[in-house]
């Protein structure tokens, strides 16, 4: 079969075979996922709920993972990466996603304004490393603020759904409840499961912002458990402060929506940046090689643009760049490099 489809495949070049059947019937693919848009609702404030239904390529997730979802705006394919809040033993073979719409943010405020039921939308597997292990651990505490509800959602309906029977914490923080998606589904699984309590905080009406005491009365067993966090960048920090205060570090497991760089030295922006496989150089201007590469014109592939997914892959064929989350130099010739957390540090030659 692999070698008939790689004999049509040929026939039909320049365009893969999939992109032939998307006219006739955009579910009906060989090699490429796609999805279904089922259900669409904008009842929370800035916020976006799909229901997908997936091609027959989908092999389901593990709970906290993300997936790819990519649509046509102007033309020009976008991908980002969102997390299903469905637990992975969801029999219904859908993906539910929770988008919290950024105002600048370009993929989301398109879907927010133009999802509807029937419309086709690209897909890619499952896919990270933030997510529940294959042994449940013993105590688990889930934290989370804001969009970043959705993948420690998925974990808690994950556990609700094994019947898993340790304690539970699920810790949200919001700016109101009615910022809150799923807010009467968590209260739901929390009166339905003794074991799991489920607690929100909204720090600009009860002042009760995240603290070690904070953490010590919602679950005074937090040493000993595992624990996952996923929020905006100053929750993220609180939270890693206190673990790493006390030798947890190795317990604490984190996604982040947000990327966070490390500041540019001045003294590193200098130099030519040369796109050798397009032909096109440009001054290094102290951002990243993909915002660089889009000042110049091009349009590399991208997807999170905060160094996850790895769409935006690109072999480094000479020059230093720095790693823009860790600050670290890496210099090895022809080495793949992500574009969206790497900047130019003198003259680099990047294969795009």
């Amino acid at each position: 079969m692999a070698a008939l489809l790689d004999l049509v495949q040929t026939l039909t070049t320049p365009h893969p075979v999939d992109r032939y059947l998307e006219l006739v019937r955009p579910m009906l693919t060989v090699r490429d996922m796609r999805a279904r848009i089922v259900e669409v609702d904008r009842s929370v404030p800035g916020t976006l709920r799909l229901g997908l239904r997936p091609t027959r390529h989908w092999s389901g997730l593990r709970a906290g993972q993300f997936v790819q979802v990519g649509v046509v705006i102007d033309g020009v394919r976008h991908t980002r990466c969102y997390s299903p809040v469905n637990s992975q033993h969801d029999p219904r073979r859908r993906l539910d996603l929770t988008i919290r719409v950024h105002p600048h943010g370009l993929v989301s405020r398109y879907l927010h304004e133009n999802a509807r039921a029937g419309a086709i939308v690209d897909l890619e597997p499952a896919s990270g490393v933030f997510h529940l292990p294959q042994r449940r651990p013993e105590r688990v505490l889930l934290i989370s603020g804001g969009s970043g509800i959705t993948p420690v959602l998925s974990m808690l309906r994950t556990l609700a759904d094994e019947g898993y029977d340790g304690p539970v914490v699920f810790l949200h923080y919001a700016r109101s409840p009615e910022f809150v998606p799923h807010r009467e589904e968590l209260a739901e699984i929390a009166a339905a499961h003794p074991n799991i309590s489920v607690e929100m905080r909204y720090p600009e009406l009860d002042g009760r912002g995240f603290s070690h005491d904070e953490l010590t009365r919602v679950a005074p067993w937090f040493a000993d458990a595992q624990t996952y966090l996923c929020g905006p960048p100053p929750l993220m920090e609180s939270v890693r402060e206190i673990f790493d205060e006390e030798g947890l570090g190795e317990r604490l497991h984190t996604e982040e929506f947000v990327a966070t760089a490390v500041p540019v030295d001045s003294a590193d922006i200098h130099g030519t940046t040369t796109f050798s496989a397009s032909g096109v150089t440009a001054d290094n201007a102290g951002e990243s090689l993909l915002e660089q590469a889009e000042g110049a014109g091009l349009t590399p592939e991208f997807g999170c643009r905060m160094g996850i997914c790895l769409s935006c892959t690109s072999v480094r064929r000479s020059g230093c760049t720095r790693n823009l989350r860790t600050g670290e130099l890496e210099s090895d010739p022809d080495q793949p490099i992500q574009l969206c957390v790497q900047a130019a540090v003198g003259d680099v030659d990047i294969d795009i």
